[in-house]
């Protein structure tokens, strides 16, 4: 499945909500999929975003690590089912929203939070959500400064 088509299906989950270990599972399936396609984009992407992708990967993964792994039935772990990326400026247009909304669902999880488990959890998550979005902010604008620099070779 293309990158974009599981971003909306995570952004979607996320959506729906739930009980805080619903939330928590579609927070830990969006940064799987971030680190899915940080990996993809490091093999396989624009020469100019390798290294960036590397760090999404990191980060991403970092996000997973914060969090308790969800028990998903075999299939539904949405990142394994990533097979193109398309093109790079949607799926990290879609990409940096969902970090966002992952971000704000997390916030919402931590201010109800009944133990300080689930509270730091969390903040952790919110964390790794933020910097995973910076990333791609970083990306999407190399590929603006990339798409910008062609038209003045061109010219010249």
């Amino acid at each position: 499945m293309d990158a974009v088509r599981l971003i909306v299906t995570s952004r979607r989950a996320l959506a729906v909500g739930g009980d805080a270990p619903e939330i928590l599972t579609e927070v830990w399936q969006a940064q799987a999929l971030a680190q899915a396609i940080g990996s993809r984009l490091a093999v396989a992407g624009p020469p100019e975003l390798r290294g960036e992708a590397l760090g999404l990967t990191e980060l991403a993964g970092r996000g997973c690590g914060v969090l308790d792994e969800p028990r998903l039935a075999p299939g539904d772990l949405r990142a394994a089912q990533l097979t193109e990326l398309g093109d790079a400026r949607q799926a990290l247009g879609y990409l940096g929203g969902l970090l966002g909304e992952v971000g704000i669902a997390l916030v919402g999880l931590a201010c109800a939070a009944n133990d300080e488990g689930t509270y730091w959890q969390c903040m952790e998550a919110i964390d790794a959500a933020d910097e995973s979005r910076d990333r791609v902010r970083e990306m999407l604008r190399k590929l603006t400064d990339g798409e910008q620099r062609l038209p003045e070779r061109e010219a010249g």
